[in-house]
């Protein structure tokens, strides 16, 4: 898996409020259904992820894994998620997993002249781990490394009961001249393929390009 082949990687695009944000994802990414005309397509689209996410499993597992799914996208909506995608991979002949979610969010109010400052001043409240700031070539962003406590669904897991996982994770937030935060996550609960996701990610949020209303590029101030 690299991000550095020309034909390993798919162009990602929204649409935000009079900017347009790009990106690059390397190839291997499993990518959850946002775009449906109404529930019932949503659920066609979601059993055909459940397929491919497990070729080998039984269609009772497939529409249980479709169901777990379906139960999140409120809370997707909700985070302003725009692209969730999953990747495995083996690392040292350990099988691997990470996350990648792009999201919108509201800038809050009382950013200011310094959303860069603000955002990471709130992150270091909030205590979700370490947090920096750094200059992409889209604009200033801050970064956030840490690791939270989620869980497991049962219908994934041998004992049939939802289990207790550590995630290790790298955030990244961008704020844009409309009001908003650009949020690119990447979490993985397996430590061995930290080095390589972590590197992988790098190279997603890299590749981040604004562009206005009339197809120029911009980056962001700061």
């Amino acid at each position: 898996m690299t991000t550095d082949t020309a034909d390993e990687l798919r162009a990602r695009q929204l649409e935000g409020d009079g900017i347009d944000v790009r990106w690059i994802m390397p190839e291997g990414f499993l990518e959850l259904p946002f775009e449906a005309d109404d529930l019932d397509e949503l659920a066609l689209k979601l059993i055909d992820f459940a397929k491919q996410t497990l070729p080998g499993g039984t269609e009772e597992i497939q529409r249980e894994y479709a169901a777990m799914c379906a139960a999140h996208y409120d809370e997707f909506i909700e985070a302003g998620v725009q692209y969730a995608g999953f990747v495995t991979t083996e690392v040292d002949g350990v099988r691997c997993t990470a996350t990648v979610n792009v999201s919108l969010i509201d800038l809050d109010e009382r950013a200011g002249d310094n959303p860069v400052g603000f955002l990471a001043t709130t992150l270091r409240h909030l205590e979700l781990g370490q947090v920096g700031e750094t200059q992409l070539p889209c604009g200033p962003a801050v970064t956030c490394v840490g690791n939270r406590s989620s869980s497991i669904d049962g219908a994934l897991t041998q004992s049939g009961r939802a289990e207790p996982v550590w995630t290790s994770f790298i955030q990244v937030q961008i704020p844009l001249t409309n009001g908003t935060v650009l949020v690119l996550e990447m979490g993985t609960p397996t430590v061995e393929g930290w080095d390589v996701f972590s590197s992988m990610f790098a190279g997603i949020v890299k590749s981040v390009r604004f562009f206005d209303e009339d197809g120029s590029m911009v980056v962001m101030p700061g």
